[in-house]
């Protein structure tokens, strides 16, 4: 369905310095930032879940911090390279559209568990992924179906704009607060760290979308990069982007993937969709039944995740080093003589197993 927008002729204005010159995609634009997108989020799950084992692997073997593995560095090195397709992808489309398509990461996450990690297929994972695609389906065709050129003097205007400096104040005060109860509090809830992420993704998606706009104006022949402009919005993207990565790594190493890769994507989706209704002003002059089905999309998506990550189970891991009472050498006797020691051994096993458990919870 078209949006209420989507029949209005490019109207540039160029009267004023700030003035935003409206363009309409074509189908096959909006096709390849939905493509980049999707592989650019395939690859960031399987980066979290190699950074996962990663931590895991070193864990068990306590003895070199995980930064030293080479597997570790694998995963944030394709995290950087589907970051860079998201990044691409903005560059084609409203970041209103681009930022749902990340569902496609939560469910790449369960296909993974599934065949490699051998853990049940559900009847919940496909409710679940068909409730993510069926959302995901509904957003794209009622999404802002405009956009406009990304200029400097127009980030400029953006940026002193009264609602957004409105908006980066509150989201400064509740960062400051979040990053108290984390630090100081020693608060390790996984909202809490998600949240931090959320906050500073909402930043990231506003440069980055601005570096990517002024980049392809650039390109096409109006050269951006002579602004200061441009210039803070790449130091506030890779600023943003690398606290972003520190964050989301430490809730990586706290808690299970299924349960971060779920919750990270709902986090993020609304602070994304936030930021590019204050910031860009997305959805000035969309109808409302697009905005209500928007936003059921974006529902369907999210009931969608959760039932892919409710209540999975998750990866039980045993002390490579311990050794059962009737594995050890010349012990052949021991079901004969000594069937407490058995019984010890299982104990000592399962007392193992929660020590392990534990010590990865923390």
């Amino acid at each position: 369905m078209a949006n209420s927008n989507s029949s209005d002729a490019a109207v540039p204005m160029t009267s004023q310095p700030h003035s935003a010159e409206i363009i309409e995609n074509p189908l096959r634009t909006y096709l390849l930032g939905i493509i980049i997108s999707i592989c650019g989020n395939v690859l960031i799950s399987i980066s979290l879940n190699i950074q996962k084992y990663a931590h895991v692997r070193q864990s068990q073997r306590g003895s070199k911090p995980y930064y030293t593995s080479v597997m570790w560095w694998c995963g944030v090195a394709l995290m950087g390279v589907g970051e860079l397709g998201n990044f691409a992808a903005y560059g084609f489309a409203p970041a209103s559209l681009i930022a749902p398509l990340g569902c496609v990461s939560v469910i790449a996450s369960a296909i993974i568990s599934v065949v490699f990690l051998k853990e049940t297929l559900r009847a919940s994972d496909i409710v679940g992924g068909t409730l993510a695609i069926t959302g995901t389906y509904v957003l794209v065709n009622f999404a802002p179906h405009t956009t406009t050129h990304i200029t400097a003097h127009l980030v400029q205007y953006y940026a002193i704009s009264w609602h957004f400096l409105l908006y980066l104040l509150l989201e400064v005060l509740l960062f400051c607060i979040l990053l108290y109860l984390y630090k100081r509090r020693n608060v390790k809830h996984i909202v809490i760290v998600i949240l931090l992420v959320a906050l500073l993704a909402s930043l990231t998606v506003i440069s980055v979308k601005a570096v990517s706009g002024m980049i392809t104006e650039s390109i096409k022949g109006q050269l951006q990069l002579i602004y200061p402009i441009f210039y803070v919005m790449l130091v506030v993207m890779i600023a943003s982007c690398a606290f972003q990565i520190k964050f989301l790594n430490q809730a990586m190493k706290m808690f299970d993937a299924t349960e971060v890769v779920p919750i990270n994507f709902v986090f993020f989706t609304a602070s994304a969709i936030v930021a590019g209704i204050v910031f860009y002003q997305e959805f000035e002059g969309l109808a409302l039944l697009n905005i209500f089905m928007f936003l059921l999309g974006c529902l369907l998506s999210f009931l969608g995740v959760f039932l892919i990550a409710r209540n999975r189970p998750k990866i039980k891991q045993q002390d490579p080093n311990f050794i059962t009472m009737d594995k050890i050498p010349g012990s052949s006797h021991t079901d004969k003589v000594q069937p407490e020691a058995k019984t010890y051994g299982s104990l000592a096993a399962k007392l193992m197993c929660n020590r392990a458990g534990q010590t990865d919870d923390s």
